[in-house]
């Protein structure tokens, strides 16, 4: 791809290139032929490239750090996520292939163990999410409220719903820190530019929460295991201010989580005569299409990159980030990818046919999901277990890897942590170890009793018995 700025200097170089060409002559041996449709050519792409630097103002894909001081966009033709679907490093293949050089897009491939935590100034603001209703909770969330307020002088945001939840204002040490607490309300309250630093109590999903609060940047977060499951959550508890001392001082790994941008458009929006905006979410496991309430299979047609690749019959579908794979995708078949691999995962719930296996396609895609004309019933799309919507005939289900990650802190390193919550959450090829053989001399005799349920195809009735009769003898 050539990046933008580039487009103004298409026409005219290619013009330059065929004027030069006209006067050497623009094939050996032929000096009087010149390409005409060379500068046709180099036109088209220059309108293609616009038509895309428009789209991507309008859909809202581009970064916007990029923005100059007039209002333009000075940023690379972006289809949909940037750091995740980077080309390959090596731009040559063969002596004539090779891949359109873009400096912007250029990326290496790093060892994760390298992805380390900076602050480029001190964090002052922190977000503390707090599982709901368990008493367990409360006693930790206490702890840490008034350790960052008092011992770390951050200003520390906390839900509303938290303020009024009976066993936080009963708890004896709330009286204290209510007036020093800083309160929101979901939906209400833009927290964007607010939040330097997120802290969650509890199990996985009070980071899916906090993923939901955040529809672009996300600030780091930090979980405790506090929960039932925990396969997000990898840092204990008990001692909590030299592992939050640690992060606050940027001594900490980051895995970049990846998320799915996921775009509703109804019937008349296709069409282009909807008058409201899309529903336009972010998810960090999955978005579940299934049948919802009917008892009919679903009957769902998925397109990638706009080719219609197949239609899914049978109770919906599950479309995955690497980190939704260990969640509701892996109890449906599918394979458990590392959240640093750039994919998205696609599986199949309960297909009526046995060659419907779960796929993997590279993140830049983008999924397609309509319901095919001919079904008996509608469909339900949930993202991340929450604003489930119905999918009617002509609506469609828009679905890509954002460009906006959530940045998970690491208790140990990006390898270690995520083998560690295999082994303790899922238990991963946890099985009773072989024995081994005992020592030669400790072998008994071995038993020269003839295996009659072994024989050749050969062997007759008559050379077994004569052979058993020789036994007996």
């Amino acid at each position: 791809m050539a990046s933008l700025r580039d487009v103004g200097e298409l026409p005219r170089k290619t013009a330059e290139k065929s004027s030069r060409q006209k006067k050497r002559g623009s094939f050996e041996g032929d000096t009087d032929t010149v390409p005409e449709k060379a500068t046709d050519r180099a036109e088209e792409i220059a309108q293609f490239l616009q038509r895309m630097k428009i789209k991507q103002e309008q859909n809202g894909v581009c970064d916007e750090t990029t923005i100059s001081e007039n209002g333009r966009h000075n940023c690379p033709i972006l289809w949909r996520t940037r750091s995740l679907n980077a080309p390959s490093p090596i731009q040559q293949f063969g002596p004539c292939g090779r891949i359109m050089r873009n400096s912007a897009m250029v990326m290496t491939i790093q060892d994760p163990a390298s992805q380390r935590l900076t602050w480029y100034k001190p964090p002052l603001s922190v977000l503390v999410i707090k599982k709901v209703r368990d008493a367990q909770v409360i006693q930790p969330f206490i702890q840490l409220v008034k350790w960052l307020t008092i011992e770390k002088r951050m200003l520390v945001f906390v839900e509303a719903s938290v303020m009024e939840e009976s066993l936080v204002t009963s708890h004896s040490g709330f009286p204290v820190l209510k007036d020093k607490l800083m309160s929101f309300r979901e939906g209400q309250d833009d927290l964007t530019d607010k939040i330097d630093f997120i802290i969650c109590l509890g199990g996985d999903g009070t980071l899916l929460y906090a993923s939901s609060l955040f529809q672009q940047s996300v600030p780091p977060v930090m979980a405790f295991h506090l929960g039932s499951l925990g396969f997000l959550t990898p840092f204990k508890f008990d001692n909590f201010q030299d592992q939050v001392t640690n992060v606050l001082e940027g001594h900490a790994a980051l895995t970049l989580r990846s998320r799915l941008r996921c775009i509703i458009l109804r019937k008349d929006q296709e069409t282009g005569k909807g008058g409201c905006p899309p529903t336009n979410l972010l998810v960090l496991n999955e978005v579940v299409i299934d049948r919802g309430p009917s008892p009919y299979l679903s009957n769902i047609d998925l397109y990638l990159d706009g080719k219609r690749i197949t239609s899914v019959q049978g109770d919906g579908l599950i479309v995955s980030t690497p980190t939704g794979s260990t969640a509701y995708a892996v109890a449906a078949g599918a394979s458990m990818i590392h959240p640093s691999v750039p994919a998205i995962m696609v599986t199949p719930i309960c297909p009526h046919s046995l060659s419907f296996r779960p796929i993997v396609v590279p993140a830049g895609v983008e999924l397609k999901i309509k319901l095919n004309y001919e079904a008996r019933n509608t469909c339900w799309a949930s993202f991340d277990g929450r604003h489930q919507q119905e999918l009617m005939v002509g609506d469609s289900l828009r679905v890509t890897t954002s460009i906006y990650p959530v940045p998970s802190i690491c208790a140990e390193d990006q390898i270690a942590d995520w083998f560690a919550s295999l082994d303790e959450c899922l238990r991963w090829n946890d099985r009773k170890r072989q024995k081994h053989f005992d020592d030669a001399d400790d072998l008994s005799p071995p038993d020269l009793t003839p295996d009659l349920t072994h024989s050749s195809s050969s062997d007759t009735l008559d050379s077994l018995s004569e052979r058993n009769e020789g036994f007996d003898n």
